[in-house]
């Protein structure tokens, strides 16, 4: 999922609610404002259950913001939501129960992302993918892990991957969408050794467990990747520098004609992305933008030669 939180310990939190148009401009000003490997930004949408809805804005610092710098930034696009920022500090695992309380369930097609109270809402036909709080970023909230969500259920309208894998897995929402829809092998991978131990978690909770394999793993280069490979459908929610750096072994793992879902990127960053892919021989299918956060899939000719798979 999105990466940006530091691994361990406490975090600084920033919270303001904000009109949507207010919140996803604040969101995205402050992302491209903020070194993505130290920042985390999110806008949602937040229900109150006595005022109905409305949008709010998170920002993750691995150290402590200097507080009048950061409202100084936000009045550049709404005075009043730079007047009723607040700061926090609370232990991860605080933050993550803390940005739950509220969420309203995320549909996406069949899938719905949802936690424990609302477990009993899920309609005959949906898909129910359970988060609860964990020490990993995703809880399927966020514009990056919506726009995948759907990625996934385009791609299942017109076939089933004989294998996925999942790059920077995070909470493991991507991962446990594919196995539960497609019911095939999914490879998910993530640098965060915590992350792992969440999602495996999550898995099993949420009976998907079976069809995945947990990785821990940075980058590309372990040789699991090729052993399990070639990949039908590749998705990675992680951010432009990384996508960047591993576009080539990414490209050299996809089977012929099979599709990649890059997203954790801002409008400004997909082309830079989209370039990178391009160079590996991949062509775009699809650029959609959700809540100030892109996704692309990019798509291989069925032609195009693998990196052959090993011993399964």
């Amino acid at each position: 999922m999105l990466e940006g939180l530091p691994p361990n310990g406490a975090t600084h939190v920033m919270r303001v609610d904000a009109p949507e148009h207010e919140a996803r401009a604040i969101a995205e000003f402050l992302g491209e404002t903020f070194d993505p490997a130290e920042v985390a930004t999110a806008a949602f949408e937040v229900e109150d259950r006595a005022e109905g809805s409305g949008w709010a804005v998170e920002v993750y610092f691995g150290e402590a913001p200097d507080e009048d710098g950061v409202r100084e930034l936000i009045a550049l696009v709404s005075p009043q939501a730079a007047a009723a920022a607040v700061f926090l500090l609370l232990d991860k695992k605080d933050w993550v129960s803390a940005s739950l309380e509220g969420l309203a369930p995320v549909a996406i097609g069949r899938f719905v992302v949802h936690g424990s109270h609302d477990r009993g809402r899920l309609a005959p036909g949906q898909i129910g993918i359970e988060i609860e709080a964990a020490l990993a970023f995703g809880t399927g909230h966020h514009g990056t892990t919506k726009g995948c969500l759907a990625a996934i259920v385009a791609y299942g309208k017109q076939r089933r991957p004989g294998r996925t894998l999942d790059i920077g897995t995070g909470t493991g929402v991507l991962a446990m969408a594919a196995a539960r829809l497609f019911h095939a092998p999914v490879l998910a991978s993530d640098i965060d050794k915590v992350a792992v131990t969440t999602a495996q978690a999550n898995a099993v909770a949420n009976h998907a467990a079976p069809h995945i394999r947990f990785l821990h793993a940075p980058g590309l280069g372990a040789g699991e990747f090729v052993r399990q490979g070639p990949y039908d459908l590749i998705l990675a929610n992680i951010l432009l520098p990384p996508l960047k750096a591993i576009a080539r072994p990414l490209s050299r793992l996809l089977a012929p004609g099979g599709t990649v879902v890059l997203s954790g990127l801002l409008p400004s960053h997909a082309n830079a992305a989209l370039a990178a892919y391009r160079a590996q021989g991949l062509r775009l299918k699809r650029r959609r933008t959700i809540e100030g956060w892109t996704t692309l899939e990019l798509a291989a000719d069925r032609g195009r030669n693998a990196t052959p798979a090993g011993t399964r």
